[in-house]
């Protein structure tokens, strides 16, 4: 375990030696020689478009062969990440990284033939499948999703090759942008900053000190908008056209596909978004007041308010969301203490390390956790947040791979659930300045999953239509970025920043990487609003037993499903409404906060 005093840095060492360890190296080779005989399995069944017949046995080792494959690849890739991400610079882990990507490659168009393969099974068929074999009855969320990918796939030919395309076309755009944007510097009051660094300033609660970084910040992304703008174009590019090919009307039906929820379910959650708008900005308003501001400047939206009598160093944080999770139950509160006496996290910020925060799984049911800590609540509800996908991890953790594979509207349930759980004991222990230190950190992240996030899912929308007719230049993205910031944010906000865009990495990665985040808070929000009431009713074992099953089965059916049993209806706008309103009811406590 890491000493107290230190900034705690995630344990590498029970996996291997280090990225030269003969173990690893020999590891990495099998994975190779597993991927050729996986390929000669599928070629021996004839698994393909129009290729034999599906039986149960045939199928049921593939699933088999498949999971064990992806298990052991995603540790070493788990493993090499662990250092990919603390420091960009590692060129023996970037040509690891890069060396276990192409060895996968085959991967790619080999689930294209399955997704094919069972696609061309009729509803009977399938059933009779799933009645004969219990391996494919455990997976059958995952092989009625394929049928349904199987409608949007291109020819087989034509799926090899954008498989085999994708690290050198969207993936090596994403790759580059990470890797890029990760050894910006900035000057900084006659100092060189990492970039990361001058946003983490955004917090400093002296202005001057947000000015001159949000300004310092800008001129960074400003002198190296040729490159994100590439990046930009690359990936947005590919990701429509073969969106396109695969007979999407627009690359949204992409993510609504893969994130497990349907239009219906957008729309209602989005509607609900737009009427909770000018409730956030009452919130903005208030902000502006006690700055004594007509309107936020951008560089005040994560300037702090009130005062906290708790100095909240990356360890007195720990305690506080361990001893919290063990108000909740003794198994969240166990697993908290492990994570930290295992070192899982690798806390500080420090140059060549990535920014934001991620959790990944590790081995077995335990996951390593990515933070750059900053003396906050905010940072400690990062923390929870965090644990909280690691928790996710820990309850599927008996599931296959292909179990486990869950949407990002799903994702972040246990997340949102564990922050929340973190922030009301903040609240319900503050008085005071404190009170309205922790409801400003309460709604400044509610405001950026919610508000924010919205600006963000307009900007790509936007994107996208731009840029199925051409490349668009840096100042377009930066056009397109303040519009959606101003339909999202109102007229509270005097000063924007045109280059967010470029600042998040969710839109390299993924397509519309945005909406799940707020799916995931309202549904979190809903979810504890039920404990809150179990528990008045002396009934949290039963919700707690609910919950985490709930959890374990995220990748065995969609969101509707899962929701359902909770008495949720995901088309219904008063459930959206329903969380919303408790955010209104903090929106409200703040005003009154801040009129003191």
């Amino acid at each position: 375990m890491t000493p107290l005093t230190e900034m705690p840095r995630w344990r590498t060492d029970d996996l291997y030696a280090g990225l030269d360890d003969v173990r690893f190296e020999s590891d990495l080779q099998a994975l190779s020689t597993d991927v050729g005989e996986l390929e000669r399995l599928f070629d021996r069944l004839d698994i393909r478009q129009d290729g034999a017949a599906v039986t149960a046995g045939a199928l049921a080792q593939t699933l088999d062969q498949l999971n064990d494959l992806t298990r052991r690849l995603g540790q070493i890739r788990a493993y090499i990440n662990a250092f990919t991400s603390t420091d960009s610079r590692d060129t023996l882990a970037q040509q690891k990284m890069g060396q276990l990507t192409t060895l996968a490659l085959p991967l790619g168009p080999l689930h294209s033939r399955l997704t094919a393969w069972v696609g061309d099974l009729s509803d009977p068929e399938l059933q009779a499948l799933l009645d004969g074999s219990e391996t494919l009855r455990g997976h059958e969320h995952f092989l009625r999703l394929s049928v349904r990918y199987a409608r949007h796939q291109m020819s087989p030919a034509e799926e090899e090759l954008a498989a085999l395309l994708r690290p050198s076309g969207a993936g090596g755009w994403a790759k580059l942008h990470g890797n890029f944007t990760s050894q910006l510097r900035g000057e900084y009051r006659g100092e060189s900053l990492p970039v990361t660094a001058l946003r983490a300033l955004a917090t400093d609660p002296d202005e001057a000190v947000r000015r001159d970084a949000y300004h310092a910040e800008l001129k960074v992304w400003q002198e190296s908008d040729t490159v994100t703008a590439a990046c930009m174009n690359g990936v947005k590019g590919e990701s429509g056209t073969l969106a396109r090919r695969r007979g999407f009307a627009e690359p949204l039906e992409v993510s609504l596909l893969g994130n497990g929820i349907d239009r219906a379910t957008l729309d209602a959650m989005q509607g609900a978004v737009v009427r909770s708008l000018p409730d956030f900005r009452r919130y903005f308003a208030a902000k502006a007041r006690a700055l004594g501001k007509e309107r936020l400047d951008w560089w005040d939206l994560f300037a702090p308010l009130g005062e906290s009598q708790t100095e909240w160093t990356y360890q007195a944080g720990a305690k506080f969301v361990e001893q919290q999770f063990r108000g909740y139950s003794a198994k969240l509160g166990d697993f908290a203490a492990r994570a930290f006496a295992e070192d899982w996290v690798d806390a500080g910020p420090r140059d060549g390390k990535r920014g934001g925060a991620f959790c990944m799984g590790w081995q077995g049911d335990a996951s390593r956790i990515l933070m750059n800590h900053s003396p906050s609540l905010d940072s400690v509800s990062t923390l929870a947040h965090e644990l909280g996908h690691g928790y996710h991890n820990l309850v599927k953790a008996e599931r296959t791979p292909l179990q486990k594979q869950t949407p990002m509207t799903l994702a972040e349930t246990a997340s949102i659930f564990c922050e929340t759980i973190v922030q009301n004991a903040a609240l319900a222990q503050a008085t005071g300045p404190e009170k309205l230190y922790v409801l400003e950190t309460q709604l400044l992240g509610h405001a950026q999953v919610v508000v924010d996030i919205h600006s963000r899912f307009l900007f790509e929308r936007a994107v996208f239509e731009k840029r199925a007719e051409r490349d668009l230049t840096a100042q377009e993205l930066c056009d397109l970025m303040t519009g959606a910031q101003r339909e999202s944010y109102g007229d509270v906000l005097a000063t924007l920043h045109p280059y967010m865009w470029a600042v998040k990495p969710h839109y390299y990665g993924s397509t519309f990487y945005n909406y799940p985040y707020t799916f995931g808070l309202l549904f979190g929000l809903g979810l504890y609003a039920q404990y809150e009431q179990a528990r008045a009713q002396g009934q949290e074992a039963e919700f707690q037993r609910r919950y985490d099953d709930l959890l374990s089965r995220t990748g065995l059916a969609d969101a509707r499903t899962l929701a359902q049993d909770f008495g949720i209806d995901l088309h219904a706008p008063d459930f959206w409404e329903g969380s919303l309103n408790l955010i209104r009811r903090q929106i409200d406590d703040y005003e009154r906060a801040v009129r003191g």
